[in-house]
């Protein structure tokens, strides 16, 4: 019985080291100051404290990548996550996006948010501060509906 045990876990072992080799691109794409939401809405202070912990590591250009994400299999489900998080809404390519497609993406933020969707369980359980508190949730609701019942404007300059 030992020495299935041994057996078991020197090949757990194994498994575990080869696939360590696999590893998928962690990256940053660069960040065009002029198509940020920041560049393109007005965003205060507190909404921005609160974009960045709750929601830039998945819909920006400026994930930061802990440990963790170096190790796999972990590696591979946050990487997918975040490539799909940025392929529904990216923060940082927010200019890119058509005007309806910026008013639909600011209901559903809300909307996520309020069903508490957003941020996914399995980011919260790694950062407990990136939970949305009531408050925070009214804020985004707030600043959604105030952002998206105005007209969208370009920067100055354009």
């Amino acid at each position: 019985m030992r020495s299935r045990w041994r057996w078991g876990i020197g090949i757990a072992v194994v498994i575990l080291t080869i696939i360590q080799l696999i590893r998928p691109a962690r990256n940053n794409p660069p960040v065009i100051a002029g198509e940020t939401i920041h560049a393109r809405l007005p965003v205060d202070p507190a909404m921005n404290a609160t974009l960045h912990r709750s929601c830039n590591d998945c819909h920006s250009n400026l994930t930061v990548w802990p440990w963790y994400t170096n190790v796999a299999p972990a590696s591979w489900l946050i990487i997918s996550d975040v490539r799909r998080g940025r392929a529904e809404l990216n923060f940082s390519e927010w200019g890119t996006y058509p005007l309806k497609k910026q008013q639909e993406l600011l209901k559903e933020t809300c909307a996520e948010v309020s069903e508490r969707k957003m941020p996914v369980a399995a980011y919260t359980l790694l950062h407990p501060s990136a939970k949305f508190t009531d408050a925070d949730i009214a804020a985004v609701c707030a600043w959604t509906r105030s952002i998206a019942q105005s007209r969208i404007q370009a920067p100055t300059g354009e």
